[in-house]
């Protein structure tokens, strides 16, 4: 009798055993498909990450372009106006160049224009040849920029004009401004090149 129990005990026990294999047999692929789907979902999260990283990496480069390209144009406005600058310095001194030859030669001016009112009496081919000279000798002066300065009847301006004396006004209209000039004034361009001499009326 206890034989027969055992028998009907591997009997029972059969079936249970089938049927925990088939379940052990499934464990796997379940657990394969588990493994699919959290390592889907670890990728994803790594290539959001990647793009996160790449996209700011991206944002500052960006960002350095930009700075970089407005120090550029910033050096550039810096390097025109140098520029510029130079340009004009170097035109100014071209210009003005001959400014202290002019200068030495105007009393030389101032001495035609006393000897020709000295020789107002003289004979008169010795005036016009010293007229001759001395209008080339101006003429000389203009094409280099010199101009005699218009000063007679002028309002006083100390830019312009050098106060020697302050001598009554032969009319009212005349007090504060140049009533006599004793030695006429010159302009080089738009530069004085020597003041002139006045009486000022007062």
């Amino acid at each position: 009798m206890s034989k027969n129990r055992h028998n009907n005990n591997n009997r029972a026990e059969k079936p249970l055993n089938t049927e925990t294999k088939a379940a052990e047999d499934a464990a796997p692929e379940i657990k394969d498909v588990l493994d699919d789907e959290t390592a889907e979902e670890t990728v994803e999260t790594e290539t959001e990450v990647q793009n996160a990283e790449l996209q700011n990496q991206l944002e500052a480069a960006l960002a350095d372009v930009e700075k970089e390209k407005k120090e550029y144009l910033f050096l550039m406005a810096e390097f025109d106006n140098y520029r510029k600058r130079v340009n004009r310095e170097k035109a100014d001194i071209i210009k003005n160049a001959a400014e202290r030859v002019l200068l030495d030669m105007l009393p030389i001016v101032d001495d035609f224009e006393r000897a020709l009112a000295a020789t107002a009496d003289s004979t008169e081919s010795l005036r016009e040849g010293m007229t001759l000279i001395y209008n080339k000798l101006i003429k000389y002066l203009e094409h280099n920029g010199v101009k005699a300065m218009d000063t007679d009847g002028k309002p006083f301006d100390p830019d312009f004009h050098e106060a020697i004396a302050r001598i009554p006004a032969p009319t009212d209209d005349l007090k504060g401004k140049v009533v006599d000039t004793t030695t006429k004034g010159y302009m080089l361009n738009d530069k004085v090149l020597r003041h002139a001499k006045v009486a000022v009326g007062e």
